[in-house]
Protein backbone atom coordinates (compact mmCIF):
# COMPACT_ATOMS: atom_id res chain seq x y z
CA UNK A 1 0.00 0.00 0.00
CA UNK A 2 1.29 3.67 -0.64
CA UNK A 3 0.44 7.14 0.39
CA UNK A 4 -0.32 9.76 -1.29
CA UNK A 5 -1.66 12.42 0.92
CA UNK A 6 -1.48 12.14 4.39
CA UNK A 7 -0.03 9.50 6.67
CA UNK A 8 -0.41 8.55 10.46
CA UNK A 9 2.37 8.20 12.80
CA UNK A 10 0.88 5.04 13.79
CA UNK A 11 0.45 4.38 9.77
CA UNK A 12 4.58 5.40 9.58
CA UNK A 13 5.64 2.85 12.06
CA UNK A 14 4.63 0.00 10.23
CA UNK A 15 6.18 0.65 7.13
CA UNK A 16 9.53 -0.40 9.29
CA UNK A 17 12.97 0.82 7.31
CA UNK A 18 11.22 0.90 3.96
CA UNK A 19 10.59 4.78 3.33
CA UNK A 20 12.75 7.73 2.55
CA UNK A 21 11.61 10.00 5.20
CA UNK A 22 12.21 14.14 4.72
CA UNK A 23 12.51 16.59 7.43
CA UNK A 24 11.63 20.09 5.92
CA UNK A 25 11.33 22.02 9.22
CA UNK A 26 12.12 25.64 8.92
CA UNK A 27 11.49 29.58 9.68
CA UNK A 28 11.20 32.33 7.67
CA UNK A 29 12.70 34.36 10.13
CA UNK A 30 15.80 32.48 11.12
CA UNK A 31 16.14 30.28 8.09
CA UNK A 32 18.84 28.15 10.11
CA UNK A 33 16.61 27.45 12.55
CA UNK A 34 15.15 24.64 11.01
CA UNK A 35 18.22 22.43 10.07
CA UNK A 36 19.60 22.73 14.15
CA UNK A 37 16.32 21.58 15.31
CA UNK A 38 16.53 18.41 12.88
CA UNK A 39 20.16 18.18 14.55
CA UNK A 40 18.76 18.02 17.23
CA UNK A 41 16.12 15.42 17.08
CA UNK A 42 14.28 13.71 14.35
CA UNK A 43 12.58 10.80 13.52
CA UNK A 44 15.50 8.72 12.68
CA UNK A 45 16.93 7.71 9.14
CA UNK A 46 15.28 11.01 8.36
CA UNK A 47 17.17 13.22 5.93
CA UNK A 48 17.05 17.36 6.02
CA UNK A 49 16.24 19.09 3.04
CA UNK A 50 16.37 23.31 3.33
CA UNK A 51 13.77 25.29 2.04
CA UNK A 52 16.10 27.76 0.46
CA UNK A 53 18.76 25.69 -0.81
CA UNK A 54 17.07 22.67 -1.40
CA UNK A 55 13.29 23.01 -2.30
CA UNK A 56 14.27 26.25 -4.25
CA UNK A 57 15.98 27.44 -7.16
CA UNK A 58 18.03 30.65 -8.21
CA UNK A 59 16.54 33.78 -7.35
CA UNK A 60 16.65 36.86 -10.51
CA UNK A 61 14.84 39.42 -8.13
CA UNK A 62 11.94 38.70 -10.18
CA UNK A 63 10.63 35.14 -9.53
CA UNK A 64 9.67 35.02 -6.43
CA UNK A 65 11.36 34.32 -3.53
CA UNK A 66 11.18 30.59 -3.71
CA UNK A 67 11.38 29.78 -7.26
CA UNK A 68 11.35 26.26 -8.25
CA UNK A 69 14.22 24.35 -8.56
CA UNK A 70 15.30 22.99 -11.80
CA UNK A 71 13.68 19.98 -12.19
CA UNK A 72 17.08 18.06 -12.92
CA UNK A 73 18.81 19.41 -9.80
CA UNK A 74 15.67 18.02 -7.90
CA UNK A 75 16.06 14.38 -9.34
CA UNK A 76 19.76 14.04 -8.54
CA UNK A 77 19.22 15.39 -4.91
CA UNK A 78 16.09 12.95 -4.84
CA UNK A 79 18.56 9.84 -6.01
CA UNK A 80 21.13 11.10 -3.69
CA UNK A 81 18.35 10.44 -0.57
CA UNK A 82 18.47 6.86 -2.03
CA UNK A 83 14.50 7.25 -3.44
CA UNK A 84 13.17 5.29 -5.96
CA UNK A 85 9.88 4.97 -7.89
CA UNK A 86 9.50 1.63 -5.44
CA UNK A 87 9.64 3.16 -2.35
CA UNK A 88 7.23 5.27 -0.20
CA UNK A 89 8.22 8.95 0.34
CA UNK A 90 7.03 10.96 3.93
CA UNK A 91 8.26 14.69 4.31
CA UNK A 92 7.22 16.07 7.86
CA UNK A 93 8.03 19.06 9.54
CA UNK A 94 7.41 20.85 13.33
CA UNK A 95 4.67 23.53 11.76
CA UNK A 96 2.05 21.86 11.00
CA UNK A 97 3.10 20.75 7.25
CA UNK A 98 3.73 24.65 6.43
CA UNK A 99 7.01 23.27 4.50
CA UNK A 100 6.34 19.70 3.93
CA UNK A 101 4.00 20.25 1.96
CA UNK A 102 6.36 22.22 -0.28
CA UNK A 103 8.09 18.74 -0.43
CA UNK A 104 5.35 16.76 -1.09
CA UNK A 105 4.45 19.05 -3.88
CA UNK A 106 7.86 18.86 -5.81
CA UNK A 107 8.45 15.29 -5.45
CA UNK A 108 4.75 14.96 -6.90
CA UNK A 109 5.79 17.52 -9.85
CA UNK A 110 8.74 14.40 -10.23
CA UNK A 111 6.09 12.15 -10.83
CA UNK A 112 6.31 10.37 -7.88
CA UNK A 113 2.78 9.39 -6.78
CA UNK A 114 3.39 7.64 -3.22
CA UNK A 115 4.65 10.30 -1.60
CA UNK A 116 2.64 11.73 1.90
CA UNK A 117 2.71 14.15 4.08
CA UNK A 118 3.20 12.64 8.01
CA UNK A 119 0.13 14.33 9.63
CA UNK A 120 0.89 16.51 12.38
CA UNK A 121 4.61 16.30 12.08
CA UNK A 122 7.29 15.25 14.52
CA UNK A 123 5.16 15.84 17.67
CA UNK A 124 2.55 13.83 16.42
CA UNK A 125 5.54 10.86 15.77
CA UNK A 126 6.94 12.01 19.42
CA UNK A 127 3.35 12.03 21.14
CA UNK A 128 2.52 8.32 19.52
CA UNK A 129 5.46 7.07 21.72
CA UNK A 130 8.08 7.43 18.14
CA UNK A 131 11.69 7.55 18.80
CA UNK A 132 14.09 10.66 17.76
CA UNK A 133 17.45 10.68 16.88
CA UNK A 134 19.97 13.37 16.37
CA UNK A 135 22.20 11.34 14.10
CA UNK A 136 22.46 13.35 10.74
CA UNK A 137 21.60 10.98 7.77
CA UNK A 138 24.73 11.42 4.86
CA UNK A 139 23.63 11.64 1.38
CA UNK A 140 24.74 9.88 -1.69
CA UNK A 141 26.49 11.68 -3.62
CA UNK A 142 26.73 10.53 -7.82
CA UNK A 143 24.06 8.33 -6.73
CA UNK A 144 21.68 8.10 -10.16
CA UNK A 145 18.87 10.87 -10.18
CA UNK A 146 15.62 9.61 -9.46
CA UNK A 147 13.87 8.92 -13.05
CA UNK A 148 11.45 12.13 -13.33
CA UNK A 149 8.57 12.10 -15.68
CA UNK A 150 9.33 13.28 -18.48
CA UNK A 151 7.51 16.61 -18.34
CA UNK A 152 6.00 17.57 -15.21
CA UNK A 153 3.25 15.49 -13.24
CA UNK A 154 1.91 18.56 -11.15
CA UNK A 155 0.49 21.93 -13.17
CA UNK A 156 1.66 25.04 -12.79
CA UNK A 157 0.78 28.85 -13.96
CA UNK A 158 3.12 31.38 -14.48
CA UNK A 159 2.80 35.26 -13.83
CA UNK A 160 1.55 36.23 -17.60
CA UNK A 161 -0.56 33.27 -17.89
CA UNK A 162 -2.45 34.08 -14.90
CA UNK A 163 -3.19 37.73 -15.62
CA UNK A 164 -4.30 36.87 -18.77
CA UNK A 165 -7.31 34.22 -16.89
CA UNK A 166 -7.39 36.80 -13.74
CA UNK A 167 -11.37 36.49 -13.68
CA UNK A 168 -11.97 33.33 -15.40
CA UNK A 169 -9.70 31.16 -12.67
CA UNK A 170 -10.60 30.81 -8.82
CA UNK A 171 -7.74 32.08 -7.11
CA UNK A 172 -6.83 31.01 -4.08
CA UNK A 173 -4.51 32.70 -1.52
CA UNK A 174 -2.64 30.84 1.27
CA UNK A 175 -1.23 33.75 3.16
CA UNK A 176 -3.07 35.38 6.68
CA UNK A 177 -5.74 37.62 6.49
CA UNK A 178 -4.03 40.72 7.24
CA UNK A 179 -1.28 39.97 4.74
CA UNK A 180 -4.36 39.09 2.39
CA UNK A 181 -6.08 42.38 2.97
CA UNK A 182 -2.68 44.66 2.52
CA UNK A 183 -2.74 45.65 6.52
CA UNK A 184 1.17 44.60 7.08
CA UNK A 185 3.57 43.04 4.35
CA UNK A 186 6.32 41.90 6.15
CA UNK A 187 8.18 39.89 3.25
CA UNK A 188 7.58 41.26 0.07
CA UNK A 189 7.96 44.87 -2.02
CA UNK A 190 4.04 45.81 -1.92
CA UNK A 191 1.05 45.15 0.53
CA UNK A 192 -1.84 43.28 -0.77
CA UNK A 193 -2.99 40.34 -3.01
CA UNK A 194 -4.07 39.72 -6.84
CA UNK A 195 -7.09 40.58 -7.41
CA UNK A 196 -10.13 38.61 -8.09
CA UNK A 197 -8.40 35.75 -4.94
CA UNK A 198 -10.25 34.59 -1.82
CA UNK A 199 -8.37 34.24 1.26
CA UNK A 200 -7.71 30.39 2.46
CA UNK A 201 -5.43 30.56 5.32
CA UNK A 202 -3.36 27.62 5.00
CA UNK A 203 -3.61 27.23 8.94
CA UNK A 204 -7.32 26.69 8.39
CA UNK A 205 -6.58 23.42 7.10
CA UNK A 206 -5.89 22.34 10.42
CA UNK A 207 -7.36 21.28 13.71
CA UNK A 208 -6.03 22.71 17.23
CA UNK A 209 -3.59 19.76 17.40
CA UNK A 210 -1.50 20.74 14.54
CA UNK A 211 -3.13 17.86 12.50
CA UNK A 212 -5.34 17.91 9.21
CA UNK A 213 -9.08 18.68 9.46
CA UNK A 214 -11.04 15.23 8.29
CA UNK A 215 -11.29 14.82 4.63
CA UNK A 216 -15.12 15.33 4.51
CA UNK A 217 -14.93 19.19 6.63
CA UNK A 218 -12.00 20.09 4.03
CA UNK A 219 -14.31 18.65 1.20
CA UNK A 220 -16.84 21.22 2.62
CA UNK A 221 -15.02 24.41 3.04
CA UNK A 222 -12.99 24.20 -0.09
CA UNK A 223 -16.59 23.62 -2.05
CA UNK A 224 -17.79 26.17 -0.66
CA UNK A 225 -14.72 28.26 -1.76
CA UNK A 226 -14.49 27.08 -5.10
CA UNK A 227 -18.36 27.25 -5.91
CA UNK A 228 -17.74 24.13 -8.74
CA UNK A 229 -15.19 25.40 -10.38
CA UNK A 230 -12.87 22.65 -12.14
CA UNK A 231 -9.72 21.34 -10.50
CA UNK A 232 -7.72 23.01 -13.77
CA UNK A 233 -8.98 25.91 -13.02
CA UNK A 234 -8.53 26.61 -8.81
CA UNK A 235 -5.13 28.64 -8.91
CA UNK A 236 -2.91 28.41 -5.29
CA UNK A 237 -0.89 31.07 -4.16
CA UNK A 238 0.30 32.45 -1.09
CA UNK A 239 3.70 34.68 -0.84
CA UNK A 240 6.17 32.18 -2.18
CA UNK A 241 4.67 29.41 -3.59
CA UNK A 242 5.11 27.44 -0.51
CA UNK A 243 2.00 26.92 1.72
CA UNK A 244 0.00 27.69 -1.33
CA UNK A 245 0.77 23.38 -1.34
CA UNK A 246 -0.99 23.35 2.09
CA UNK A 247 -4.29 24.44 0.04
CA UNK A 248 -3.24 21.99 -3.17
CA UNK A 249 -2.43 19.21 -0.73
CA UNK A 250 -6.04 19.63 1.32
CA UNK A 251 -7.94 19.61 -1.74
CA UNK A 252 -6.36 16.80 -3.17
CA UNK A 253 -7.04 14.57 0.49
CA UNK A 254 -10.46 15.87 0.34
CA UNK A 255 -11.13 14.27 -3.16
CA UNK A 256 -11.39 17.65 -4.99
CA UNK A 257 -8.60 16.60 -7.95
CA UNK A 258 -5.61 18.45 -8.38
CA UNK A 259 -5.67 22.54 -8.86
CA UNK A 260 -2.88 24.86 -10.16
CA UNK A 261 -0.05 26.33 -8.34
CA UNK A 262 1.48 29.69 -9.19
CA UNK A 263 5.04 29.23 -8.18
CA UNK A 264 6.14 32.93 -7.92
CA UNK A 265 2.99 33.58 -6.07
CA UNK A 266 2.93 37.78 -4.08
CA UNK A 267 6.20 37.41 -3.95
CA UNK A 268 6.50 37.64 -8.17
CA UNK A 269 3.60 39.24 -8.74
CA UNK A 270 4.16 42.16 -6.52
CA UNK A 271 8.07 42.62 -7.83
CA UNK A 272 6.08 44.01 -11.16
CA UNK A 273 4.40 47.39 -10.53
CA UNK A 274 2.98 46.94 -14.30
CA UNK A 275 0.17 44.10 -12.18
CA UNK A 276 -2.61 45.06 -10.90
CA UNK A 277 -2.91 45.09 -7.01
CA UNK A 278 -6.21 44.77 -4.65
CA UNK A 279 -6.35 46.02 -1.14
CA UNK A 280 -8.64 45.12 1.51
Amino acid sequence: MSYTTLITAEQLRTLGNDAVLIDTSFDLADTEAGECSYREAHIPAAHYLHLDRDLSGAKTGHNGRHPLPRREDFARLMGSLGLTPARQAVVYDRHGAMFAARAWWLLRWLGHRAVAVLDGGLPAWVAAGGAVSSETVPRREGAAPYPASPTAAMPTVDADTLLRRLGRVRLLDARAGERFRGEVEPLDKQAGHIPGAALRFFKDNLQADGRFKPAEQLRAEFAALIAGTAPDSVVQQCGSGATACHNLLAMEHAGLGTSLLYPGSWSEWSSDPSRPVAIG
